[in-house]
């Protein structure tokens, strides 16, 4: 298995407690229909392993197959620079079949941001580095394709389901994270 190259810092986008037992991030595309249904386990997993468990998103916007990617990590992006990352990520992922500039417009005025400013980082690619820097990080990982996943810094390919990542967790967690 092939381990994390970027260790997780502090510009990751994370959730959850930075000393948990487990750390999973996810690399992923807001248009990919396999990260759609990844997003609602990655969801119970948090539900189920509580503080333990501390999740990092990083994008991977595979834009040659999914026109949206790109413009949905550049919407997560600009309302991360307002704090609201996390709403915007769930957003995307809960409104995924409507990706567009209806929804990225109808998001933004939820979540009280201009949407000038986005329309603004979209012309100067404001996020261009953030992201090409998750893209970069995630191929010298040795991903491929979306979602990968690495558990404590260790590539976990799902073989079943998205749900199969409960098991790996949950041993980790036993043994105290090591």
């Amino acid at each position: 298995m092939s381990g994390l190259r970027i260790p997780v810092n502090e510009n990751d986008h994370s959730q959850g407690r930075a000393d948990a037992l487990v750390t999973l991030v996810e690399y992923g595309d807001y248009q990919c229909p396999y990260c759609g249904e990844a997003y609602g386990v990655v969801k119970d997993l948090q539900r189920r392993f509580g503080d333990d468990l501390r999740l990092v998103f990083r994008n991977f916007p595979l834009s040659d197959m999914h026109p949206q990617a790109l413009p949905a990590a550049v919407v997560a992006e600009y309302a991360g620079s307002h704090d609201r990352y996390w709403e915007a990520h769930d957003a995307l992922y809960e409104n995924q079949r409507n990706l567009g500039s209806a929804l990225y417009s109808g998001l933004l005025h939820e979540l009280g941001l201009p949407l000038d400013g986005l329309r603004q980082a979209m012309d100067d690619n404001a996020f261009e580095g953030r992201i090409q820097g998750d893209l970069d990080g995630g191929i010298r990982s040795g991903v491929n394709g979306t979602p990968s996943f690495f558990i404590n810094g260790q590539r976990y390919d799902v073989r079943g389901g998205f749900e199969d990542l409960a098991n790996p967790i949950a041993a980790l967690i036993e043994r105290g994270g090591r």
